[in-house]
């Protein structure tokens, strides 16, 4: 059964890619998987981690990337290409999502880490906590990053994160109270991009990106140390889109080797 709903999530990401521009409901979505539409919403969240429409808006905002460090084609224009009718809606979201607005995201050409150090929810506002652990990997000399997230996809400011050099021992610190989604991710050499794979979705598992996503994790204030190491492994098409992707941070704008 759970071959049969990854494949119907796999027929509406890949219907998604191909009708990016256009309106899709939810209507829209449950008819490619072939589930009802209550039924679809909720094995699409198990399956991705998102709701159907916040993988799509995601997808939609990736394009975005890629449109503007890659054209020159007007914000308006970018806009309508993803799916956006209003101009407004889609600044407002790229902003939130990326960390940019859009504008600004094509000026400096990526995000810096030390915009995402300054947007920090909550790490001065009373007892915060520490986590620790190992993350291995996959690609063993290549640059990691970890932070967490209010919700499973990489993308919008962590409340805290690191950029290691290699795989290894990490410390997340000053994170506040709460319950956040660990995310980590590493590229291989020229693939830093996470752009995703022009004109549709890669087949299969994508060994030269890898991630992990742990949590949600509950945090409380002034508790000890919390352990939990991650292991990342190949993206797979059912992973949500990487809004925030080592390109922005290994950047000349953005390289920053920065424990929270």
């Amino acid at each position: 059964m759970d071959d049969v709903i990854e494949r119907a999530a796999l027929r509406v990401i890949e219907n998604m890619h191909e009708n990016l521009g256009e309106p899709i409901t939810i209507d829209d979505m449950a008819r490619v998987a072939m589930f009802s539409k209550f039924h679809f919403s909720r094995v699409f969240q198990r399956v991705t981690g998102l709701s159907p429409g916040r993988f799509l808006s995601a997808v939609r905002l990736r394009e975005a990337k890629r449109l503007l460090a890659s054209t020159a084609m007007s914000v308006t224009n970018i806009s309508h290409q993803v799916g956006y009718s209003s101009v407004g809606t889609f600044s407002s979201r790229f902003t939130s999502s990326v960390g940019l607005s859009p504008s600004r995201y094509r000026v400096l050409g990526s995000v810096p880490a030390q915009l995402l150090a300054a947007g920090r929810g909550g790490a001065a506002a009373g007892a915060t906590a520490t986590i620790v652990g190992e993350i291995s990997s996959p690609l063993p000399d290549r640059p990691v990053f970890a932070g967490l997230f209010p919700e499973r996809i990489l993308g919008g400011r962590p409340v805290s994160f690191t950029l290691l050099d290699r795989p290894g021992p990490y410390v997340l610190e000053n994170v506040p109270p709460g319950r956040w989604h660990l995310i980590a991710q590493s590229a291989a050499e020229g693939h830093e991009d996470a752009f995703g794979i022009p004109g549709g979705i890669p087949g299969g598992e994508d060994e030269a990106q890898c991630i992990a996503c742990l949590g949600p994790i509950t945090v409380q204030a002034g508790a000890e140390p919390q352990l939990a190491d991650v292991r990342l492994r190949p993206m797979r098409p059912i992973d949500p889109p990487v809004l925030l992707a080592l390109r922005d941070l290994l950047s000349p704008a953005g390289a920053s080797r920065q424990a929270s």
